[in-house]
C-alpha cells in the first residue's frame, strides 16, 4: 500500500484503505504533537460534540448489533478512532466521516468522550469519502447501498467504471444494484428487509404489477427461476427467451439449478471475481474463488478482514 501525505489527494479504492483499517495498527501512529503522517490529527472529542454525516447511507441501525459492540466498548474501550472533521457551519463540532456505529455504541456505554482523527477536508472530499467507507466496510442492505452509489454517480460525476473499479466490483454489479431504484417503494422496502434477494429483486424490476409479485414471491415462497416465470407469464414474455440465457445455459451445462447459478453470478459481480459454488446434496460443499493476480487476492482478503472486523469496530 503506498503511503500518500495528504488526504486531500488520495484516489478513491485502495488509496482509502489507510483511513478505513479495522485494526488500530492500521492507523498513521501521530507524532509528538498528535499529528499523523496521513494528514490527519489524533485527539479526543465529548460524544455532544460529534454529529452524523448528511450523507450517510445506512438508514437503519440495527440494535442488536449496536448492543454488541457498546457491550465490547465497556469492556475494552473504542480501539479504532473516528474519522471526523470540523463542522464548517458550527464552532467547535465536528461531522463524523467514519465510525457512526462507534459513536452510537460509545453513548450507550455511557462513554463522555471518543478518540479521533481529525481530517482537514473539504464539503465533496469529506462526503464522497463518508459515502465511500460505508459502501465499502458496511454490510447495508441491497437498497442502501444502491441509493450510495447512485449518490456517487449522480453528485460526484462518478462513471460506473470508475465506481467499479474504486469500490473492488463489477459494472454490472453497480448497474443492477442501480437499477433496483426503479422498482416501487414498497418492494424496495422488501429487498432492504431481506424478504426479497437481489434476484428475486431483478425479475420484477421490468415486470407488471411488481408490488403484487413480491408479495406473491414471498407467500409462495418462489425461487428465483418461478419468480422469473411468474413474471414472464404475467407480462405475456415467451418463455424460450429465458430458455437461451447465459444462465439457462450454464445450468444446463453444470446440472447446477438455476438458483445456484444466480447466486454464483451475484457473488461473482459483487466482488469482482469469478465465483463457483458446488453442494452436491443442497446442504454441504464448498465456494471457490478464482483470483488473477496477488493484488486482487491481497484486495480480497482485506474486503474480508473488514467485513469479520466490522461488527466490532464499525
Amino acid at each position: 500500500m503506498v503511503d500518500e501525505p495528504n488526504p486531500k489527494t488520495r484516489g478513491l479504492g485502495r488509496g482509502l484503505n489507510a483511513l478505513f483499517e479495522d485494526e488500530e495498527t492500521g492507523f498513521d501512529q501521530p507524532d509528538s504533537s498528535g499529528q499523523t503522517p496521513s494528514g490527519g490529527k489524533r485527539d479526543t472529542v465529548g460524544v455532544e460534540l460529534l454529529h452524523p454525516s448528511a450523507l450517510q447511507p445506512r438508514h437503519v441501525f440495527d440494535d442488536a448489533s449496536i448492543k454488541e459492540l457498546a457491550e465490547s466498548i465497556e469492556q475494552h474501550g473504542i480501539l479504532q478512532p473516528l474519522l471526523v472533521r470540523k463542522d464548517p457551519n458550527h464552532e467547535g463540532q465536528f461531522e463524523i466521516i467514519g465510525g457512526e456505529r462507534r459513536w452510537r455504541a460509545a453513548q450507550k456505554a455511557q462513554l463522555h468522550e471518543v478518540p479521533v482523527i481529525i481530517l482537514d477536508l473539504g464539503d465533496t472530499e469529506a462526503l464522497e469519502i463518508a459515502l465511500i467507507e460505508n459502501l465499502q466496510r458496511e454490510d447495508l442492505n441491497p437498497i442502501d447501498e444502491a441509493l450510495g452509489y447512485q449518490k456517487l454517480l449522480q453528485d460526484f460525476g462518478h462513471t460506473q467504471e470508475k465506481l467499479a473499479e474504486s469500490m473492488g466490483k463489477s459494472r454490472s454489479h453497480i448497474a443492477n444494484m442501480v437499477r433496483l431504484l426503479n422498482l416501487p417503494p414498497a418492494v424496495q422496502e422488501m429487498v432492504a428487509d431481506n424478504g426479497l434477494s437481489m434476484g428475486h429483486a431483478r425479475a420484477l424490476i421490468t415486470a407488471e404489477n411488481p408490488v403484487d409479485l413480491a408479495k406473491q414471491v414471498l407467500s409462495k415462497k418462489l425461487s428465483v427461476r418461478e419468480t422469473e416465470r411468474l413474471a414472464n407469464d404475467v407480462s405475456g414474455k415467451p418463455q424460450k427467451a429465458k430458455s437461451s440465457s447465459k444462465s439457462a445455459q450454464k445450468s444446463a451445462k453444470t446440472g447446477k439449478d438455476a438458483d445456484t447459478v444466480a447466486l454464483e453470478s451475484e457473488v461473482s459481480n459483487a466482488i469482482g471475481m469469478n465465483v463457483s459454488i458446488d453442494s452436491p446434496n443442497g446442504q454441504a460443499g464448498k465456494l471457490t474463488i478464482d483470483f488473477k493476480s496477488l493484488d486482487q487476492l491481497d484486495e480480497l482478503l482485506q474486503r474480508l478482514s473488514h467485513f469479520s472486523g466490522s461488527r466490532l469496530t464499525g
